[in-house]
C-alpha cells in the first residue's frame, strides 16, 4: 500500500490510497475533482472508491464530478451523513468498528463525533496509517461545528490509543499555526519547539507537513495531551482493544 498526497483548494489534503498489487485506489476526502483526476492519471492507478471522513464541502465537493467521470465508484461515509443525505453519491454507510476494504487494503472505521456528528477516521492497522479528516490535525483538532467538547475529547482519545508509530494523514495544512498555539500553552515542552523548526523547514521546501504520527501528537498536541491520570488509564485500556 502507498499513499499519495493530493493538495486541494486552498489548504486541504486529499489522499490516494493505492493497493500496489492491483493498482486500484481509494481517494480520501476529494475536496475538488481536477487534482484527484490528475493524480490518478499521473500515478497510473484505477480509482475505485471515495472514502469520506465527513460531509463538509471542502472534503466531498469533488464527489459529483468524480462520479460523473467514474459512475461505479463506491462512496463510503458515516450512517449519520447518509440519514441526512449530506455526502453526495454515498453508497455504503458505516459506523464505528466496521471495516471497508480495497482489494488487499483494509480499513477499520473509528467514529469521531465532535467536528461533525458523522465524522469518522479510516484506520489501516496493517499499514500503520490513519486518515483523520478534520478531527485530528498535526498539533491541533477541528472546530466543534456539530458536537461538543466532551465528544471531541473522547474522539481524540480513541485516536490517541492507536499505536504510536501510526502515521496520521490529516485534512488541512494548519500545522505551523497549531504549533504556535501549542508553544503558547506549553512553552516548556522541547518537542513542540523541535516540531516548529521541522514544520518551518518542510514548508520552506514547499513540502506538506502531513503525515504526523500518533507518537508525535502525544508529544506535541495540546488537545491530545489534555488528559488526567484516570483518562490516561482508560486510554491505555483502549489500546488493548485497538490492538
Amino acid at each position: 500500500m502507498r499513499v499519495v498526497t493530493v493538495p486541494c483548494l486552498a489548504d486541504n489534503y486529499a489522499y490516494l490510497v493505492v493497493d500496489e498489487d492491483t493498482g486500484r485506489a481509494a481517494i480520501v476526502d476529494p475536496g475538488e475533482a481536477p487534482p484527484v483526476l490528475d493524480a490518478v492519471a499521473r500515478e497510473g492507478v484505477t480509482l475505485a472508491a471515495i472514502w469520506a471522513t465527513h460531509h463538509h464541502p471542502d472534503h466531498v465537493g469533488g464527489n459529483r464530478d468524480l462520479l460523473a467521470a467514474l459512475p461505479d465508484l463506491e462512496v463510503v461515509g458515516h450512517r449519520h451523513d447518509q440519514a441526512h443525505a449530506r455526502i453526495p453519491g454515498l453508497t455504503r454507510a458505516v459506523d464505528h468498528d466496521d471495516e471497508v476494504a480495497l482489494d488487499g487494503v483494509r480499513a477499520r472505521i473509528i467514529h469521531n463525533p465532535g467536528h461533525t456528528l458523522g465524522a469518522i477516521s479510516f484506520w489501516l492497522p496493517d499499514h500503520a496509517a490513519v486518515f483523520t479528516g478534520d478531527t485530528l490535525f498535526a498539533a491541533g483538532c477541528g472546530r466543534l461545528f456539530e458536537g461538543d467538547a466532551a465528544m471531541m475529547f473522547t474522539s481524540l482519545g480513541r485516536l490517541a490509543a492507536l499505536p504510536p508509530e501510526t502515521r496520521v494523514f490529516f485534512g488541512h495544512e494548519y500545522t505551523e499555526s497549531n504549533l504556535r498555539f501549542a508553544a503558547h500553552t506549553e512553552p516548556e515542552v522541547a518537542a513542540i519547539h523541535a516540531a516548529i523548526a521541522d514544520a518551518a523547514a518542510r514548508r520552506g521546501r514547499g513540502e506538506p507537513t502531513t503525515p504526523s504520527t500518533i507518537g508525535a501528537e502525544l508529544a506535541t498536541n495540546p488537545f491530545v495531551r489534555a488528559a488526567s491520570a484516570d483518562q490516561l488509564g482508560e486510554r491505555r485500556r483502549a489500546k488493548d482493544v485497538f490492538r
